[in-house]
């Protein structure tokens, strides 16, 4: 598993690319952009806020979507066709191992077909360092997938894609912050293909407008769950 690490011989990139830095709340050197490492891959940050929201909620909607019309409640321009989960979800209560295929937008890139494996988040975090941020309320959930687009994404022996997804949502006073992190065109150096800048711009405005989109949404979904009604907030 290959880990966003910091390099001794690389110390401009820390903050840009390695995981263990987003489970910090200071800011980063990059929180919003794009960037290359050595390989040719490229790096695609993105910051949003999300108003009314918590961690937990995020961490719902992930056991709960499975429909092309839950992904339009997501995304209703770039979000066209939820093509099913693997038979490792399990409503309502996992999402880790399991496979989502689907076909969205990137900004104005025309619609792709994408594949989503998710992972534990210990995996490409340090554990240690991610129990700890848990614990002193500097991180309310992370989500860690393995991703790949195209009609014909290559696939390990275990089912994941080439490139890679993190998201880390921090609790505030307004609701959360999300920091997001997507390393695509990993295997560029094989390959010799390395995706066009235009591709992480139009990741970016897909990132922050799908969370910005979801965020509207999501606080009332959650606790439309009757799983959650003891945590609905009286507003009169």
């Amino acid at each position: 598993m290959t880990h966003f690490s910091p390099t001794p011989s690389d110390p401009a990139r820390a903050g840009i690319a390695f995981a263990d830095d987003l489970l910090r709340p200071a800011p980063l050197r990059l929180e919003a952009g794009i960037s290359r490492l050595d390989s040719g891959a490229l790096v695609v940050a993105m910051r949003t806020d999300l108003h009314g929201c918590k961690g937990r909620m995020l961490e719902w909607w992930f056991k709960q979507f499975d429909t092309t019309e839950h992904l339009k409640w997501w995304h209703p321009i770039d979000h066209l066709e939820h093509r099913g989960w693997d038979r490792h979800w399990q409503k309502g209560r996992s999402y880790i191992g399991a496979t989502i295929r689907a076909v969205e937008s990137l900004g104005d890139i025309p619609p792709v077909a994408a594949v989503i494996k998710f992972h534990d988040p210990e995996e490409v975090f340090a554990p240690a360092l991610y129990r700890q941020a848990v614990a002193d309320g500097h991180v309310s959930a992370a989500v860690y997938a393995r991703i790949g687009f195209g009609d014909d994404v290559p696939l390990t022996e275990s089912g994941d894609p080439a490139d890679q997804m993190v998201h880390v949502v921090r609790d505030t006073s307004y609701g959360a912050v999300l920091r997001s992190r997507f390393i695509l065109g990993q295997t560029a150096a094989e390959t010799g293909h390395t995706l066009p800048d235009a591709i992480g711009f139009g990741l970016m405005q897909h990132c922050y407008a799908e969370f910005t989109y979801l965020s509207k949404v999501l606080p009332s979904l959650y606790w439309a769950d009757p799983a959650n009604r003891a945590d609905v907030p009286v507003l009169w």
